[in-house]
């Protein structure tokens, strides 16, 4: 990843004093490499998501051989976030993204290369799955669109009740996939 929008000599400045501040002694080059991680892992935080539906534009027209009815799905993608009010890390994320084609389908490796983009983003696990949900509708036309995430979160395992087994469950449904149930159980069976 390109560090060119980053201040890196004011990144570095202002985290040497965060952990001084904290009584930490770091080494020379951790300030600047924790600098490097942090803008790597959230590198996508300003862009919109009309904005990646734009890098990722490109879809497949559908031909009158393709079923318009089947729900495709990438399932078990994995994933990880920082949560935006810790900024703690989310893991061992999973993320199921399915959709009903309308007149195009999208390149399967472009769904999970839009899970990493919303991914890079100080995030809530929540908007995860709204944010997944739109650009797929932008870039497939199409609303039938549903996103599963299981997810464990560091500020739940690590610090504050420290509970290491739980996971946290979200599913976001739009068109078909909140309308009929037989499709959203195939989809949540099939996850």
């Amino acid at each position: 990843m390109k560090h060119n929008n980053l201040d890196l000599v004011g990144a570095k400045r202002a985290i040497g004093v965060l952990f001084k501040s904290l009584n930490i002694e770091l080494q020379d080059e951790t300030p600047e490499r924790f600098a490097k991680m942090i803008y790597d892992l959230t590198c996508y935080h300003n862009i919109s998501n009309k904005e990646i539906a734009k890098i990722l534009n490109k879809t497949f027209e559908m031909d009158n051989r393709t079923d318009l009815k089947n729900m495709v799905l990438v399932k078990n993608i994995d994933a990880f976030s920082f949560c935006e009010h810790h900024i703690a890390l989310m893991y061992d994320m999973k993320i199921s993204v399915a959709y009903v084609p309308k007149d195009f389908v999208l390149g399967l490796s472009k769904i999970i290369r839009l899970v990493d983009m919303v991914c890079k983003r100080l995030q809530l696990q929540e908007r995860i799955g709204v944010d997944i949900v739109e650009i797929m509708s932008i870039l497939t036309k199409s609303i039938d669109v549903a996103v599963y995430i299981k997810a464990k979160h560091s500020c739940v395992t690590a610090r504050g009740i420290r509970n290491v087994s739980s996971e946290t469950i979200t599913t976001n449904f739009s068109g078909v996939f909140s309308e009929d149930d037989t499709i959203k159980k195939s989809f949540l069976n099939s996850v």
